[in-house]
């Protein structure tokens, strides 16, 4: 009599695939590789040195797609990878002074959204669009949080002011809002609609 073999359910959408190093390893360097693609969608703003990127959106989907602890690998090979030279951050920069500079905080954030985001994926929050967006959109929070901190202390400005006034939120929140949402949106819907299909 043949045994069944029972595999685990999948718990991100990664585990579709059979598990091992090879696999995690190509994971985490292909969205290590996404989000340096995504950062080269750059436009510049005059008044604020945080440009408008892709980046968010290819950290939100590591998160989503790979788990919180592959997909905090993912932004921390990136972070690295630039850091040692190579022009994957905004702008085709590199190099310690790009990594460490006043957009650092939103790098430091990178890791930890995409760990958070993980953490929900992982409990089933990316398979439909009303848990999704509330995960996405805690990812994307958590991005703007530490980058407008760390853009108020290298700046030395205020985290907020009154309007017309410099302020860390008016230089790297307030123009990204409406940008950011409608990535979180995208990504609300393409992570549900992949659940469904590979479950069929």
């Amino acid at each position: 009599m043949t045994a069944l073999i029972h595999l685990p359910a999948p718990t991100t959408l990664l585990d579709f695939f059979p598990r091992s190093r090879v696999r995690d390893l190509l994971a985490v360097s292909s969205f290590a590789l996404l989000t340096a693609l995504a950062a080269q969608v750059t436009i510049p703003l005059g008044f604020t040195p945080v440009p408008i990127t892709g980046q968010t959106f290819s950290v939100l989907l590591a998160g989503g797609v790979l788990g919180a602890r592959l997909g905090a690998s993912s932004q921390l090979l990136y972070i690295f990878l630039g850091a040692m030279g190579l022009p994957f951050y905004a702008e085709a920069q590199g190099g310690w002074a790009a990594a460490t500079g006043s957009t650092a905080g939103y790098l430091v954030g990178f890791v930890v959204a995409a760990f958070m985001v993980g953490l929900m994926a992982e409990r089933g929050q990316d398979r439909n669009l009303v848990t999704s967006l509330p995960a996405f959109l805690a990812g994307s929070i958590i991005i703007y949080s530490l980058g407008a901190l760390w853009l108020a202390y290298r700046l030395n400005i205020p985290l907020s002011a009154k309007a017309g006034e410099p302020s860390a939120i008016a230089y790297g929140v307030a123009p990204f809002l409406v940008g950011d949402l409608l990535k979180v949106v995208a990504a609300g819907v393409l992570l549900p609609t992949v659940w469904r299909f590979s479950e069929r």
